[in-house]
């Protein structure tokens, strides 16, 4: 009986439902439009009234609300809810957002959550609002990984927010540009919870590589008139953070460039002996370069070899007896093999803020507010094996069946240390204001209006400083785990004779803004199960990335203030067994703020991308139907519509022709047609069975787009350019599944999908008119004018541009994903567990499926996670595990090596919850404990093969401890 007055409840109360549990496929489909509008009628109150006593609380409590929205809902949607205001489930949204079937976690390199995909494709897939705006985060993360439309989810405290609903299929009225779905983020507001409450949270953070204590807390306070006409909302959170990581990089594994020489080869007659030919280096990479001759130096003379000795084809086998000349040509080594640490401060402040006014029950006015920002530093160092154009000779090196060197001493060898104090500010604020007003006699007119606006701001400043060793003998190993060396030298004495030769600093900064905008209006006909909707949206969105270099000048400054002579009075011991920087005297000494803030725009931040803008304008319609049936005496509802959507865009940046930098700014403009159908049919009590057929799209990369306009001949014949020209990615998809509803949270459910995305783009050339370029003919040099008039004239010419183009194919996404939701009261009381297994599958088709499988990475082919709970009143405990499968992480080709791919290995990451309630002091308090990566998990990843890392990342586990209650 609670189960169907909780149900009823969930489709006709859209506002009142405590603690935002109002996702009914009415709610589901407006939550765009106006968030939890509250339904003011008698009746309606004492629906709400009934669903408050549902007999479970905490965590059960928060899946039954989860249970009861996706059975209510029309389409394919998984909800997750907070059992009350400021008690979230999780710690971190995307760690709650992993939890549902098809979710894809990525993490951070110290192990936090930061962004998600959904059902295969890539996070810059998903679209991300609250309470109904769109989201765009300046942030990119310590790995400087979001260059697309990703969304970093650190910057919004859990607390915060009362419900997150992924839409896995779309309505008409839903945001368009997620092909993959929608993550709609409900922030609390005061009518959730009537009357006056005062929830607060402390929390003491233990991780066991930083070895620091750090607090957290939030403090969150709502209020309710006895009339029912006002409330407000407003809320705290801090966190002050440390991060400790432990990690090991390569940046790519390279191999020897051998010369005819070190090959036997003979050059062609006017051919020097010391060119690499392709015949001696068929494998590619060659970013190791042997010396020709054996250089003078002590190490090398101590290793047994003679000065000026040629080095050629049998000095190299007789070095290293048992291989082919082949076998040393093809032997990979790290490009820099090093131990990468990482500490620092991850602090971040936020505010929310919801005030809601009815004067009446036909008007409801809202405004949610949030602001959160970040401080965040990075002491960074590492200490580096010089792979890559390095000069290292092997002797007695072994290799294994791919090529990997599994064994070797080097001499000639030398390490560099590499030094980046980084630090980065992030701001992130968000207004949303809307109402809902009610027409005729019945109140079966209702039109929602909305509006919402959002800007963040990112800025990081990346010093680097760079000295190198002596050269140096060392002994190398590498049996499958990471490569490690003994080596003679003491890399943590200041006084080891560290040199600026070949060494270098770097003041390199970024900034990144963001903006949003958008209005929009909603006009329904009919009540919220049956009706007619109309509506429109308007959305702005913006983002800059510029980056900011003036290495050049600090190094000259950096080079005649500290000479070789004077280094090590900068250098310290480090605690990781090689030295670092004393950083406050050598910046103070060279000037660097100064440097750092007259650091000149450059082409690009250190983290990759470039510099440059897109300005996107979208104006949106949709017209959507929802009814109710009977078929074969069973209940079926559905929903359909139509969303159309037209964008203009204007992509800008920086590009130098004849020498001259100026500001670029290319044009595009696209438009879609947008249907969608769902149906939920109850074949039984308890057995929902579902379909959905939609179309849906996500907008192009904006780094694709932007000008970066380069000639790459005299001629002007040949260029390269992003292409604003690019058209969104489409998506026909066609989901089918159902629910069994077994009682109480319980339910076992089966989706299969299936999704045709074209618009994959790939790196081609197209043909176009020198006029369309968008430069100026009089900025090109004499000759490239010359050439240009040679072909017609810059009104006929034409520019062969090398630019991202969209392929001529599709990429098929087939899949299943299973859910299995159940308590075992009857093993023992509050006891139960959820669990759920995804299975995708990518099958590219069309003229260019070999471009697109070369272009497609990132997806986890299998993903599962389970959550074992008990409570009762008083004491809860939760353990979850999450796995991901093996990834491609990316396209083949890395480091010029033709075969070679990078490779996410599989993951799984067990966590724990527990609290127990203090039920006899006032307030209620909890004592709260969360084990965050229990077994002290790493993440890693491979240049191709399993025993030849890329990445690898421990963050370690992290312990909190803490207190929590409400008046």
């Amino acid at each position: 009986m609670q189960v169907l007055i909780a149900r009823t409840a969930l489709s006709r109360a859209l506002g009142m439902a405590l603690l935002g549990m109002a996702a009914s496929p009415a709610f589901a489909q407006e939550q765009n439009q106006a968030q939890a509008e509250p339904e003011a009628a008698a009746p309606e109150s004492t629906e709400v009234t009934e669903l408050d006593r549902v007999a479970v609380t905490g965590f059960r409590q928060s899946l039954q609300y989860a249970t009861e929205a996706k059975r209510d809902s029309t389409g394919f949607t998984d909800s997750i809810f907070a059992e009350d205001i400021g008690k979230f489930p999780d710690l971190n949204i995307a760690e709650s957002l992993n939890r549902i079937p098809g979710i894809q976690l990525s993490r951070d390199v110290n192990g936090e959550g930061l962004n998600i995909a959904i059902r295969g494709l890539p996070n810059s897939f998903t679209k991300t609002v609250i309470n109904g705006g769109q989201v765009a985060t300046a942030s990119i993360g310590l790995d400087g990984t979001n260059q697309n439309r990703e969304v970093d989810l650190n910057l919004f405290p859990t607390e915060f927010f009362n419900q997150l609903t992924v839409h896995k299929t779309p309505t008409a009225s839903l945001l368009e540009g997620g092909v993959s779905g929608v993550v709609d983020m409900r922030s609390a507001r005061p009518f959730d919870n009537p009357g006056t409450h005062l929830t607060y949270q402390l929390q003491g953070e233990y991780n066991d590589i930083s070895e620091k204590i750090s607090p957290r807390g939030s403090l969150i306070g709502s209020w309710t008139n006895q009339e029912g006409t006002f409330g407000a909302l407003v809320g705290v959170s801090s966190v002050r953070g440390r991060i400790g990581v432990e990690g090991y990089e390569t940046i790519g594994w390279t191999n020897p460039g051998l010369t005819y020489t070190q090959c036997g080869l003979t050059p062609p007659d006017g051919t020097p002996a010391t060119n690499q030919p392709a015949e001696c280096n068929v494998g590619g990479g060659n970013g190791w370069r042997i010396p020709d001759t054996v250089p003078d130096r002590p190490t090398v003379i101590g290793a047994g070899l003679t000065p000026g000795t040629i080095i050629d084809r049998d000095f190299l086998l007789g070095l290293n007896p048992g291989l082919t000349i082949d076998q040393i040509s093809e032997a990979l080594i790290p490009r820099l093999g090093r131990p990468v640490h990482m500490s620092g401060d991850r602090d971040r402040d936020a505010l929310v803020a919801s005030f809601e006014w009815r004067p009446s029950d036909n008007a409801h006015f809202y405004l949610d507010m949030l602001y959160s920002e970040a401080h965040r530093s990075n002491n960074r160092l590492d200490i580096n094996l010089v792979g890559r154009n390095g000069n290292m000779i092997p002797i007695g090196m072994q290799v294994d069946g791919n090529g990997v060197v599994t064994e070797a001493t080097f001499t000639n060898a030398q390490f560099f240390l590499e030094a980046r104090p980084y630090v980065e500010d992030v701001k992130y604020w968000n207004i949303n204001p809307g109402a809902t007003f009610w027409f005729g006699d019945d109140g079966d007119i209702k039109l929602n209006v909305q509006a919402n606006a959002s800007r963040s701001w990112m800025f990081r400043e990346t010093p680097t400083i760079l000295v190198n060793s002596p050269f140096t003998t060392i002994d190398y190993r590498n049996n499958g785990g990471l490569p490690t060396w003994d080596t003679a030298l003491d890399l943590n004495d200041p006084n080891l004779g560290w040199t600026w030769a070949g060494g270098r600093v770097n003041v390199q900064n970024e900034k990144r803004v963001t903006e949003t905008s958008g209005a929009r209006a909603d006009l329904q006909f009919g009540d919220d199960k049956r009706n007619l909707r109309v509506g429109f949206a308007w959305d702005d969105a913006e983002r800059r990335i510029q980056g900011f270099d003036n290495s050049a000048a600090w190094q000259t400054e950096v080079f005649a203030t500290i000479p070789d002579s004077e280094l090590a009075s900068y250098l310290r011991p480090g605690p990781y067994g090689f030295i670092t920087a004393d950083f406050s005297r050598f910046m103070n000494a060279t000037n660097y703020n100064r440097y750092r803030d007259e650091a000149p725009e450059s082409g690009g931040p250190v983290t990759g991308g470039s510099t440059g803008g897109i300005s996107e304008k979208t104006l949106g319609a949709y017209v959507e139907i929802n009814g109710e049936a009977d078929v074969w005496n069973r209940p079926l509802r559905f929903n359909a519509g139509v969303r159309y959507v037209t964008t203009d865009q204007e992509i800008s940046g920086p590009v130098t022709i004849g020498g001259v930098r100026q500001w670029q700014t290319l044009e595009g403009d696209y438009d879609e047609f947008l249907p969608s159908f769902s149906a939920a049919w109850d074949v039984a009590d308890d057995v929902v069975l579902r379909m959905s057929a939609s179309r849906t799209m996500t907008r192009p990369n904006p780094s694709s787009m932007l000008p970066n306009t380069t000639f790459t001949d005299q001629s002007a014949q040949n260029a390269s350019q992003g292409n604003p020209n690019l058209t969104p990615y489409t998506s026909t998809n066609f989901d089918i599944g159902g629910e069994w509803y077994t009682g109480d949270e319980g339910f076992v459910g089966l989706t299969l999908f299936n999704k045709r995305v074209e618009g994959y783009t790939y790196q081609g050339v197209n043909t176009i008119p020198f006029l369309q370029l968008g430069i100026p003919f009089e900025d090109l040099t004499e000759s490239q004018q010359l050439a240009i008039n040679q072909r017609g004239g810059p009104n006929s010419a034409t520019v062969n541009v090398q630019q991202q183009v969209n392929a001529d194919g599709s990429l098929d996404i087939r899949g299943w994903e299973v859910i299995w939701v159940r308590p075992l009261n009857f093993v023992f009381e509050g006891l139960g567990f959820m669990a759920n297994y995804t299975d995708i599958k990518l099958d590219p088709k069309g003229q260019d499926a070999d471009r697109l499988a070369g272009n497609v990475f990132g997806i986890a082919p299998k993903l599962w996670n389970a959550t074992a709970y008990w409570e009762n009143k008083v004491a809860s405990v939760r353990l979850s595990y999450t796995w991901s499968d093996e990834v491609i992480a990316s396209g083949p080709n890395q480091q010029g090596i033709p075969y070679a791919q990078l490779k996410g290995e599989d993951r799984g990451q067990l966590d724990l919850s527990a609290s127990y309630t203090l039920s006899w002091l006032k307030s209620a308090p909890q004592i709260t404990l969360n084990v965050i990566n229990i077994t002290g998990e790493e993440r890693r990843s491979n240049f191709h093969w399993p025993n030849a890392v890329n990445d690898f990342y421990d963050p370690g586990r992290t312990i909190l401890l803490g207190i929590r209650g409400s008046f």
